[in-house]
């Protein structure tokens, strides 16, 4: 079996070339950000606005997939017979959905 893909061998890392520029590369805030110098080609900058964004992933993985306390409570509510379902508020969650999606049909598309 070839470990060649598109006429690259796998057995060995393809060489990157290293593009510079001038220009100082911006944060999301519109504030340059500090770089590496001119013959440092391994050094990484992150920016705020990236740190933060990092941190928010990480507490997204923290939470639980599933919020048990309002599925045991909607359980409840099912077994004593006092769960209402309105109908207006289901088919708006479902529209709104499918124009989220972008489904053809919906919002005069």
């Amino acid at each position: 079996m070839s470990d060649k893909i598109n006429g690259i061998d796998g057995g060995r890392p393809a060489s990157l070339g290293v593009r510079r520029t001038s220009q100082r590369p911006q944060d999301p805030s519109g504030t340059a950000c500090e770089s590496a110098s001119a013959g440092d080609t391994t050094s990484v900058h992150i920016t705020g606005a990236a740190s933060q964004l990092a941190s928010l992933e990480q507490a997204l993985r923290d939470l639980p997939a599933v919020d048990e306390v309002r599925v045991s409570s909607i359980r409840s509510a099912i077994d004593q017979g006092t769960y209402q379902v309105s109908p207006g508020k289901v088919a708006d969650s479902f529209l709104q959905l499918e124009h989220l999606m972008g489904a053809p049909g919906v919002g005069g598309k």
